[in-house]
C-alpha cells in the first residue's frame, strides 16, 4: 500500500505524460510556421512521440525490474528534461523529430513504472478501482494540457512549451527523490525479456487489450493532432483550441466519476467496457456528422467519456497473469500498443480526417472490446 503523499506523486507521474503531449497539441501551428512545414508534416511530431514512447517504455520495465522503480523513474525523468532542452535548441525539423522522440522515451517511465508500481501494491478490483481512482486524474490531464499549452502557445510559441516541460519534469524528478518508496518485490523471480515476450506474443487477451488501448488513445490524439488545423481553418488561434479542452475534460471527468460507482455497484467489468466502446461509435459518428461545423468538438467529448472508463478497466485487467514479471510484461504490453498508436497516428496526419480516423478507431474498438470481454468473463 502506498502513503497519501505517495500516491498522490503516483497520480502526478500518471498525468504526466498525458500532459506533456496534450500541452504540445496547441503549438503545431507554430512550429508549422517557424519550420515551414506543412500540417501533415507537423503533425509527425505526434507520431515520431509515440514510436519513441514505445521505445521508453521497453528500456524502463526490464531497467525497473533489474534495479527498482526508483531508479528507472529519476533516468526516465532526467532524459525526458534533457530532450526539452534539445528541442529548444532545435534549428531544424529533423532536429525537433529527434528532441521529441528523446523526450518520449524518457516520459515513457511516467506510464510503464509508475503502473508497475501500483500493480507491486495493488491488485484485482482493488487495482481497477486504484486506476478508476487516478482515472478521475488522467480524465483532465489532457485538457490542462491543451489548456496551458494554448496559452503558452499565445504569448511565447513553442518555446514556451518546452520550458514548462522542463521544469514540470524537474519538479517530478524532485518529487520522486524525496517521496517515491522502492515497491519492487524483494522475492521478484522475473524471467528473461524473451521468454516474457513468446509468452505474451501467444497471449490472445494481451494482444486484445492492445488493440483496445490502441484504438481508445487514437482516437483521443487524432483530436490533439488534428483538430488545431481544423480550427485554424474557422480562423480560431491556439487559445481558441485551448478552451476546447473544457468540453473535454466534462466528458472525461463523467466518464471516470461513472465508472467508479459502478465499480462500487459491482457492475462486471465486461458490461463497462460494453457500455464504452458504444458511447465511443456514437461520438465517433457524431464528430463525422458535424465534420464541417465547429460545432464536431461537443461529440469529441463523448469520446473522452468513453475513454475515461475504458482505459482503467483494461490497463487494470491485462497483466492479471504476470505479476511475477510486471515491469519486463509492462515493457512489452506498452511496447505492443504504443507501437499501434504511433502508426495509428501517422495515418490520421496523412489522412487530416478526424471524423474517419474516430469512426475506423471506434470499430475496432467495439469489435476488440467484444472480444476481450469473453476472456474477462473466462478468467
Amino acid at each position: 500500500m502506498l502513503g497519501r503523499a505517495a500516491l498522490v506523486l503516483v497520480t502526478a507521474l500518471l498525468m504526466f505524460p498525458q500532459i506533456a503531449e496534450t500541452i504540445y497539441s496547441p503549438a503545431l501551428t507554430d512550429i508549422s510556421a517557424r519550420f515551414s512545414v506543412s500540417a501533415a508534416q507537423a503533425a509527425q511530431t505526434l507520431s515520431v512521440y509515440f514510436i519513441g514512447f514505445a521505445v521508453g517504455v521497453l528500456l524502463w520495465g526490464g531497467f525497473s525490474d533489474r534495479y527498482g522503480r526508483r531508479p528507472a523513474l529519476l533516468a526516465g525523468l532526467g532524459v525526458y528534461a534533457a530532450g526539452c532542452l534539445l528541442a529548444l535548441w532545435a534549428s531544424d525539423f529533423s532536429l525537433l523529430l529527434v528532441a521529441r522522440i528523446v523526450t518520449a522515451a524518457g516520459a515513457a517511465t511516467g506510464s510503464v513504472v509508475t503502473q508497475t508500481v501500483l500493480r507491486d501494491c495493488y491488485s484485482g478490483r482493488q487495482l481497477a478501482g486504484i486506476f478508476s481512482f487516478n482515472g478521475l486524474a488522467l480524465a483532465v490531464s489532457p485538457a490542462i494540457g491543451v489548456y496551458i499549452g494554448g496559452g503558452l502557445t499565445a504569448i511565447w510559441g513553442m518555446r514556451g512549451v518546452f520550458s514548462a516541460l522542463a521544469i514540470f519534469a524537474a519538479a517530478l524528478l524532485l518529487g520522486c527523490l524525496w517521496l517515491m518508496p522502492e515497491t519492487r518485490p524483494h522475492n521478484l523471480r522475473g524471467g528473461s525479456f524473451l521468454d516474457v515476450l513468446r509468452r505474451m506474443a501467444g497471449d490472445r487477451r494481451i494482444a486484445l487489450a492492445a488493440i483496445l488501448v490502441a484504438a481508445f488513445n487514437i482516437s483521443l490524439f487524432s483530436y490533439y493532432s488534428l483538430a488545431p488545423f481544423l480550427f485554424a481553418r474557422f480562423d480560431l488561434d491556439a487559445l481558441a483550441f485551448g478552451y476546447s479542452g473544457v468540453a473535454l475534460a466534462a466528458g472525461s471527468l463523467f466518464g471516470a466519476l461513472l465508472n467508479r460507482r459502478l465499480l462500487r455497484q459491482n457492475v462486471p467489468l465486461g458490461q463497462m467496457l460494453a457500455i464504452a466502446c458504444i458511447l465511443h461509435l456514437a461520438g465517433a459518428a457524431a464528430v463525422y456528422v458535424l465534420r464541417e461545423s465547429l460545432w464536431f468538438v461537443a461529440p469529441v467529448a463523448l469520446v473522452t467519456l468513453a475513454y475515461a472508463m475504458a482505459i482503467p478497466l483494461v490497463l487494470g485487467s491485462a497483466l492479471s497473469a504476470y505479476g511475477d514479471c510486471r515491469g519486463t510484461a509492462g515493457a512489452i504490453f506498452g511496447l505492443f500498443y504504443y507501437l499501434l498508436i504511433g502508426a495509428g497516428l501517422l495515418a490520421a496526419g496523412w489522412g487530416q480526417s478526424l471524423g474517419a480516423s474516430l469512426l475506423l478507431c471506434a470499430g475496432v474498438s467495439l469489435i476488440a472490446g467484444w472480444r476481450y470481454m469473453h476472456s474477462l468473463n473466462d478468467a
